[in-house]
């Protein structure tokens, strides 16, 4: 076969056509496999919560499930005292699938349940795999299914969305801790007092993480045992539709952080031992328990497991409405090791057989279907290894994600906070690490996310001014470590927003510089929930120096928002020098210049840059973000001719670049001639020749001279 296009733009695949095609030819033989040789789509296959779990019919109830290794099941609950009896006994059918059809007063909305399973060797209870709601008692803790059938359900609104993500500036959050208040925080809080915020900030997408609901609130959402359930420590299904519904209505995409790289252990809330078997949705072998995340590995080779995932997929699109997903643990789910003591040196590495290649096919049929059933669908992988192809098209050769994370670059900022003077900070290094990607794929750069805010790591504001935090936020208050952390942290959001080729993304609060770390109620800290939230009130109160770097993120994003296609126009290096420690480079129309350095500024410091008039858009050292007000922002700069740029038609941009800064300039646009002012005769001057090859340069060079 005609080598795919990953290989063709990247002539080092070439050694690996084999196992790239492979790849490629086994994800075809199973799609045509699970659509019965191509006479269905991958959206009907993918239906089975139409099916299986809990539905209410114009005859009565009709509840399905599948648990071959099962000899008996019930259902138990408040309708029946808990105990198992014939009424509810359900019955088994072809392919291990358990069925039982009730009447209408059989259940009731709200009405609590579970699945009595009995198996040879075993009995327990279990919470439908299936099922589209889970509650938890407060007084027992304990878990049960529950009936979700309210009369007056909530339609949606905006019938039809499509998200305006170019470039994809994502606002990162959890709903639980959105809140002041030491608690829970609820959809409806969040719709009403959040969603506002991340509108004014200007970015155009939310990725709500912790949706499927999962046992222990502390596991941030990744420990998922019910993944059709809407968590409902945040509220019910319907309020979480309504702010779906009001993102839309505001402009805002929503994605989901969905985890399909592992499962909680549970037994009981999860699916660890649903039917009694250790591997009816895992592996039964010593690949069943992940060796770090103390879960369940998912065994992609099963048809039965691809549906239930990739139904899964589906389902949070159809019945929420969410605009695409985050995969979680991407890189888990590639390699039989996790990825766990693989360096990935070289290419040799992603083609050596140490992958799953059952995993790789079902992310690629997750994408395959995801934009089947919207083709404005985002996808997003999170994937450390570097995998190439991650975010290349399927016909290409690759898994089809729309992004994938440069988790490349919130490790730099770590390592060189902590390990480098500020007088070693190098602008080649900042450079390479921003902008270090595969061409043929898009990645969404950020600086931080909610990982490099957990209990046990620090936040870069954090690493930056420490302990001072505390002491010295007033905004009277002049301290040398908090100007240092708030100047930097400026410039490390700005240049790694403004270096993107397809998205950026923050967590909720870090853009203002929230202090402290994430540390959700445990026995360790007293179940405490002074930690687990965001202190909004900090950047409202305009006495604090924390809205300063609010301000300016929203101005960033604004800025970036402002040019069309950002992401898109070209990326191009003006200037870069590690011994001033100066990078400065252009997009479109706009100028960004970089002074690391900590102590030295520059006067008359030269870029070339194409001949025009530029005026200041940004300036981190704004007093309005907290600067000095070093420069005055009001000047327009114009750029100085040299002869011997003449045929680049580029010239001399010379600016005042204060120590530890950064200014974005923008080409102002000359207005257009009229017919009548260009056809008018032009004036006799007697000029020499050179003046007339400088033509209105020279105006400008006199009075600057």
């Amino acid at each position: 076969m005609e080598s795919l296009n990953l290989i063709k733009n990247d002539p080092w695949l070439e050694p690996y056509k084999a196992a790239i095609e492979g790849r490629y030819q086994y994800v075809q033989d199973k799609e045509k496999s699970l659509t019965n040789g191509g006479k269905l789509s991958l959206s009907d296959f993918a239906s089975g919560y139409l099916y299986f779990g809990l539905h209410k019919t114009a005859k009565g109830w009709i509840f399905r499930e599948w648990a071959p290794h099962a000899t008996a099941i019930y259902m138990v609950g408040t309708f029946n005292g808990w105990q198992k009896s014939e009424d509810y006994r359900l019955t088994r059918g072809d392919n291990g699938v358990w069925e039982i059809t009730l009447p209408l007063d059989k259940l009731h909305h709200q009405d609590l349940f579970k699945l009595w399973v009995e198996w040879d060797g075993g009995c327990g209870e279990r919470i439908p795999a299936w099922i589209r709601r889970v509650v938890q008692d407060n007084e027992t803790k304990i878990f049960s299914a529950q009936v979700w059938n309210p009369d007056k359900p909530y339609v949606f609104k905006t019938k039809k969305f499509k998200p305006n993500t170019s470039p994809l500036m994502i606002y990162e959050c959890h709903i639980g801790m959105a809140t002041n208040e030491e608690k829970v925080g609820t959809y409806n809080e969040f719709r009403e007092h959040v969603l506002p915020r991340i509108v004014e900030e200007g970015y155009n997408a939310v990725q709500i993480m912790a949706i499927q609901e999962h046992p222990y609130y502390g596991s941030f959402g990744y420990h998922v045992s019910s993944f059709f359930a809407a968590s409902s420590r945040f509220g019910t299904p319907d309020e979480l539709k309504q702010l779906i519904d009001e993102a839309h209505k505001l402009g805002l995409a929503v994605i989901m952080d969905i985890v399909h790289s592992h499962a909680v252990k549970n037994e009981v809330e999860g699916l660890g031992r649903f039917d009694g078997s250790y591997d009816l949705y895992f592996h039964g072998n010593d690949r069943r328990e992940h060796p770090a995340w103390d879960s369940l590995c998912f065994d992609y080779g099963k048809n039965e497991v691809l549906h239930f995932l990739l139904s899964n997929c589906k389902f949070w699109m159809e019945e929420y409405k969410f605009d695409g997903f985050r995969f979680d643990g991407v890189t888990s789910m590639l390699y039989y090791s996790h990825g766990l003591g693989e360096a990935f040196c070289n290419y040799g590495d992603y083609y050596n057989g140490h992958q799953d290649g059952d995993a790789i096919a079902y992310l690629t049929l997750a994408n395959k279907l995801i934009h089947e059933v919207n083709p404005n669908a985002i996808t997003i992988a999170e994937e450390v290894s570097g995998m190439p192809g991650l975010a290349a098209k399927i016909e290409d050769g690759g898994y089809g994600f729309d992004y994938r994370m440069a988790m490349n670059i919130p490790d730099f900022w770590i390592k060189t906070i902590k390990e480098k003077k500020d007088e070693d900070w190098h602008p080649s290094a900042i450079w390479w690490e921003t902008t270090n990607r595969r061409a043929d794929e898009k990645t969404i750069s950020y600086a931080e996310s909610h990982d490099q805010a957990l209990v046990g790591d620090k936040t870069i504001i954090f690493r930056l001014i420490d302990a001072d935090m505390y002491w010295h936020m007033q905004k009277d208050d002049h301290n040398f470590m908090v100007e240092r952390g708030m100047a930097l942290h400026k410039m490390i959001r700005l240049v790694t927003a403004s270096t993107i080729n397809g998205g950026y993304l923050n967590f909720m609060g870090n853009e203002f510089g929230h202090p402290e770390w994430i540390d959700f109620p445990r026995e360790g800290n007293g179940w405490s929930y002074k930690y687990a939230r965001r202190q909004w009130n900090l950047v409202d109160n305009l006495d604090l120096k924390y809205h300063f770097l609010g301000d300016f993120d929203r101005e960033m994003v604004h800025l970036i928002r402002s040019v069309k296609d950002f992401q898109k126009t070209p990326l191009q290096k003006v200037w870069d020098n590690d011994g001033d420690q100066i990078l400065a480079y252009m997009r479109k129309d706009l100028v960004f210049v970089f002074n690391f350095s900590p102590n030295k500024s520059f006067t008359d410091y030269g870029f070339l840059v194409p001949l025009g008039k530029y005026e200041v858009v940004l300036d981190t050292d704004s007093p309005r973000f907290g600067g000095f007000g070093l420069n005055d922002d009001s000047v327009q700069h114009l750029t100085q001719f040299d002869p011997l740029y003449k045929k680049e038609k580029k010239e001399w941009l010379k600016l005042y670049v204060p120590a530890r800064s950064a200014l974005v300039l923008r080409k102002v646009k000359e207005p257009k001639k009229t017919k009548a002012a260009a056809e008018a005769p032009k004036e006799k001057t007697v000029a020499s020749k050179t003046a007339k090859t400088k033509k209105s340069t020279s105006k400008t060079t006199k009075k600057q001279k």
